[in-house]
């Protein structure tokens, strides 16, 4: 196989034919917000929305200003959860936050108060909600379009032609979200969102909130913490963003902690060569896994599964080590027998996305492309992708084609507020050693940045999302931060990986937290 980087020189473009040289417009960090105007928000309605599993959820819907700084204009709408507290003595409202950003939310209510402790889960009315311009928050942005139909262009341009055609593509996917939300898009950002849980927090008619966020929910809260110190109760981050690179920063060293997680899949299928049958060395099992991308570079699996879509199935392996056995089954049918059912299987399983790109993805670049300043300059993403795929080949240039709808996006960029903040009470926050999505890095800049905060290490750990996912030592210091606030230091041992299983089970018994990745998803 011919090493990508032997064909570097052949993708050099001309600047002009493909993005503006000069960085765009940027504006300056907001200043501290006007205090929401009590008499302007309605009270909030709350209807039963019961299911099976949380018979006492609730479902409300709360209107808040499209501009903040414009309160009597334009309103839209946020959709919420609730599960009600029970105690005859309560903490007050606990807002859950899954991530994305275009992540919904809503479903995260019921997860969360029936995992934490009884006790705990009663003191709080545990709520989640859509961020603006997610799920059944109106209006829900869908930029429409065929961006994810497969097979797309390989991710890696071995050629000016694939380069072309994947610029073509994100350029035509920033076009159309300007066409159809250009009213909409400059409102779509972190502290947009994180001003409409102030209004959310006056709506409840508490006089502080807690909150408890995972992944680019980390973000979000410690925004809003930032905005309003004196608003917080409680505030739990999980799998920590990196304040200090977002975004353009944070997405390069994904790539590279990414790249690491993969190898470690790799190896734990040489672990497993009795079941795999791949090879008991792990340099020899990643050479097969990219002479499965190469082939599929000839020939795509099924009419779906070119090396782009390879890509897109195993990274959910680098968000959580439950999916590993399903991943290495679809891996050794491939490379052994040339069976494509179950890389199909896997890739509509774990990689396919709505071809529309659907609400998610939308959301997902209206936040990112918003909130900081990113290179206008292709010639900066291309030497710094090359640069990075050049120790991280696993999906660095899949990450840049994610994101690179930034480079041309529409309208200012602002600039991304310092999040330091003195003035909290103790955060507690929660991190994995090995996660790929928000390396470890990230959590330490944060608890740099919170003053008197603690972080909870996982040890060995390389999933996404760690408290509430099974392991007890994590669970119990969540547990009892939320009960009294109490909080320090502490390094807890990691879960066992999963066990090989046979491809009828997506997900192993051996895998603890597959309900909480289900609800998380991927990318975020």
């Amino acid at each position: 196989m011919l090493h990508p980087l032997k064909k570097r020189a052949a993708v050099m473009l001309s600047v002009s034919t493909v993005v503006a040289a000069l960085a765009g417009p940027v504006t300056a960090a907001p200043a501290a917000p006007a205090p929401v105007d009590r008499s302007a928000v309605a009270a909030l309605t709350w209807t039963g929305c019961a299911t099976p599993r949380h018979p006492t959820l609730q479902c409300a819907s709360l209107k808040v200003p499209l501009d903040h700084d414009a309160p009597a204009g334009r309103q839209i709408s946020l959709a919420l959860t609730r599960v009600p507290h029970t105690a005859a003595r309560s903490q007050g409202p606990l807002l859950v936050n899954p991530g994305g950003p275009g992540g919904s939310g809503r479903a995260l209510a019921g997860f969360v108060a029936s995992a934490l402790p009884k006790d705990v889960a009663a003191q709080y009315d545990v709520i989640g909600f859509d961020p603006r311009g997610v799920g059944r928050s109106e209006p829900a942005l869908d930029c429409g379009g065929n961006h994810f139909k497969p097979v797309r262009p390989d991710s890696v341009p071995l050629d000016p032609a694939v380069e072309r055609a994947n610029l073509d593509r994100v350029r035509a996917f920033a076009e159309s979200c300007q066409a159809r939300h250009a009213d909409v898009l400059p409102h779509i950002g972190t502290v947009s969102a994180a001003r409409d849980l102030e209004v959310l927090r006056v709506a409840l008619g508490a006089p502080r909130l807690s909150y408890f966020g995972y992944s680019y929910g980390t973000y979000l809260g410690a925004v809003y913490a930032k905005l309003h110190p004196d608003r917080v109760h409680r505030l739990v981050l999980d799998s920590v963003v990196d304040p200090a690179g977002v975004w353009y920063q944070d997405n390069l060293a994904q790539d590279v902690a990414f790249d690491a997680r993969h190898k470690a899949f790799l190896a734990w299928v040489a672990e497993h060569d009795a079941t795999y049958r791949l090879g008991d060395d792990p340099a020899r099992v990643e050479a097969r896994w990219y002479g499965m991308r190469e082939s599929l570079r000839q020939q795509a699996a099924g009419g779906k599964v070119g090396p782009a879509e390879l890509e897109d199935t195993y990274m959910p392996g680098g968000y959580f080590n439950g999916y590993w056995p399903a991943l290495a089954e679809a891996f050794a049918a491939y490379a052994r027998e040339g069976d494509v059912k179950p890389l199909v299987a896997a890739y509509e399983r774990f990689g396919a996305v709505e071809p529309s790109a659907g609400n998610s993805y939308s959301v997902y670049t209206a936040v990112q492309c918003r909130d900081s300043a990113w290179p206008r300059d292709w010639n900066r993403w291309r030497a710094d992708m090359w640069s990075t795929h050049a120790k991280a080949p696993f999906m660095t240039w899949n990450n840049a084609w994610y994101n690179a709808p930034c480079a041309f996006w529409p309208g200012e960029q602002l600039q991304a507020p310092d999040v330091t903040n003195d003035a909290l009470p103790p955060a507690l926050l929660f991190q994995a050693t090995e996660d790929a999505a928000t390396p470890y890095e990230g959590a330490v800049s944060m608890r740099e940045k919170l003053a008197g905060s603690h972080l909870v290490v996982e040890q060995g750990g390389g999933n996404h999302g760690i408290a509430l996912s099974g392991n007890k030592c994590l669970d119990d210091k969540l547990a009892a931060y939320l009960r009294t606030g109490a909080a320090s230091d502490a390094t807890c041992p990691a879960q066992s990986a999963p066990k090989p299983t046979t491809a009828t089970r997506a997900v192993p018994a051996s895998a603890g937290g597959a309900a909480l990745h289900g609800l998380l998803g991927f990318r975020g």
